[in-house]
């Protein structure tokens, strides 16, 4: 069977839809940037960091670097931390690695869309290319917490997997029916990256084990250590403020803009908006927790996380890429039938119905090889659906996805040949691009 054939085999052959790319052409890019950081500090780094990159280089090509750069930490974790904890013999420089990695992430996604508006190819594939990238990159990220944080195969890893994952997943829903992305004051993709370089600095100046010192052995803190769990170590501190600065600065703001968009539909509608929006994510958390969190799985004892949390991530990868392609081509919100089923099937096999037996019905070392096949099955389909979507978007736009042709470069202006005028406008639209200028509020700008 060739390639060709088993990729149709995979996916229906006429997928994305004729229609679908057709909407392409109603295109427009609107996104709203509130941290204080970004305006002040890093937008005039990211503006100075595009300057580093040839004109021929392809935005999409700098977002795959990103992406590269943090599977190379997580081979890194493989190599050196395979069980996530610490111990005197692991090298404090992997930390410092971590933190590179992330930071270079950041600042090359945050670039990307520079290049492209500063080679005139900003396109609907990039911000699929970019937001897919990103989907994958929060389990990368949760990964690399957990090592830093020497949390171990635990329960605790996997708080801060399905932190990253819902908080992206909620972000991507609100931008596909608000038509607008959306970052707050404080928010994951700006201060939250930079919290977890920090703690990987500080990982890798002080150790890993410096986490897991009970927050009652400080003095400056027995004032508050009362208060809290008798274990309680600042590794534990770091995951329950994640979780506290999800619910508190991002879940409310995220359902209040959907309520807000929907706002002017009948009562229904707006119920079949939520319920839309809300139930893959429950159902996927929930799948998610019942196989991890099940006493007869053995992902936590036998140490199999890293491989659970990379398949999960890769189907939430796909997940919120449909939902980005739904967004791009004005298509219903997806449902994710296949995805969540198969994540269903293994959470009854291992979690539900065990725990109404009292006993497994799968060995262990047929859990180890059911996450292997959910692993492999994971890429295959994802790498199938996402060639088939970058294949229609590049024949429709006439573009490539990881190399600039010349003919598709617009006129765009070099800073050494535009005029102040030219620059200034410029400036301005991105600013209000990607920082919700107040004088431009509401204001989308096609890319295509």
């Amino acid at each position: 069977m060739s390639i060709w054939k088993f990729r149709n085999w995979v996916v229906d052959p006429d997928f994305p839809r004729q229609e679908q790319l057709e909407n392409l052409r109603y295109y427009k890019y609107a996104a709203t940037d509130k941290s204080l950081l970004t305006k002040y500090v890093l937008r005039h780094y990211w503006n100075w960091a595009v300057t580093l990159f040839p004109t021929w280089m392809a935005p999409n090509l700098i977002t795959l670097t990103g992406l590269v750069l943090m599977m190379i930490n997580v081979v890194i974790i493989l190599a050196y931390v395979p069980d996530l904890l610490y111990s005197d013999e692991t090298p404090r420089w992997i930390y410092f690695s971590f933190a590179a990695g992330l930071w270079l992430y950041s600042t090359l996604d945050n670039v990307d869309g520079k290049q492209a508006r500063r080679t005139g190819t900003s396109s609907p594939l990039g911000e699929l290319f970019d937001h897919g990238c990103d989907a994958i990159n929060c389990t990368f990220v949760a990964l690399l917490q957990a090592a830093a944080l020497g949390l171990g195969h635990s329960g605790d890893a996997g708080i801060l997997l399905l932190v990253t994952i819902i908080g992206f997943y909620l972000s991507t829903a609100e931008e596909y029916y608000t038509g607008v992305l959306y970052l707050g004051i404080v928010n994951g993709p700006t201060e939250g990256i930079l919290v977890s370089c920090l703690a990987f600095l500080w990982s890798g100046f002080y150790g890993a084990a410096s986490w897991h010192v009970p927050v009652r052995d400080i003095s400056l803190l027995s004032g508050v250590a009362p208060y809290l769990p008798e274990d309680t170590n600042f590794a534990k501190l770091f995951v329950w403020g994640m979780v506290f600065f999800f619910l508190v600065t991002h879940l409310p703001f995220c359902v209040h803009s959907v309520y807000s968009a929907s706002s002017s539909e009948p009562v229904k509608r707006r119920l079949t908006i939520f319920v839309n929006v809300l139930y893959p994510i429950v159902l996927y958390t929930a799948g998610v927790s019942l196989w991890l969190w099940s006493p007869y799985s053995v992902i936590l004892d036998q140490e199999h996380y890293i491989l659970f949390a990379l398949a999960v991530g890769i189907m939430f990868g796909m997940m919120a890429s449909n939902i980005i392609l739904a967004h791009l081509t004005k298509s219903p919100f997806p449902s994710f039938t296949g995805i969540l089923g198969s994540l269903w099937l293994m959470a009854f096999l291992i979690g539900i119905v065990p725990s109404v037996l009292g006993r497994r019905i799968l060995p262990p070392s047929a859990e180890h090889l059911a996450i292997w096949v959910y692993f492999i099955v994971s890429v295959v389909v994802y790498g199938v659906w996402a060639s088939m979507v970058i294949d229609g978007f590049c024949r429709f736009l006439g573009i490539r996805c990881l190399v600039i042709r010349h003919a598709e470069q617009r006129a765009v202006p070099s800073s050494s040949s535009a005029s102040p005028e030219q620059v200034q406008e410029q400036d301005s639209l991105l600013e209000a691009q990607e920082e919700g200028s107040s004088s431009r509020k509401g204001t989308t700008y096609s890319t295509f």
